[in-house]
């Protein structure tokens, strides 16, 4: 393999990882948006109709619980690029 294949293996690496970290943002904005739907029938349903206040409470805390795994996901990504990015310089710098 030559120093040439091996740049652009890494390159197709990290614009796939940067392409899933994007479509994991897409999901964390799904995640907030269900939260605040959980919010809004919350705040106007609290004592008007108890199904659509748990049904709010219920949105809010699922929403919630997916904001904070894609969240995760996201900054493990973040490192997991940056991981790459480093084993990429250093194998160069050996092969210089």
């Amino acid at each position: 393999m030559t120093i040439q294949e091996m740049k652009k293996g890494y390159e197709q690496e990290v614009t796939y990882q940067k392409h899933m970290l994007r479509n994991l943002g897409y999901w964390f904005q799904l995640w907030t948006i269900i939260s605040g739907i959980g919010i809004v029938l919350t705040y106007f349903f609290y004592r008007q109709n108890l199904w659509l206040c748990i049904l709010g409470i219920t949105l809010f805390v699922i929403g919630t619980l997916g904001m904070l795994v894609f969240g995760y996901a996201g900054w493990k990504g973040q490192q997991n690029i940056h991981a790459l990015i480093d084993d990429f310089d250093k194998k160069i710098e050996y092969f210089q």
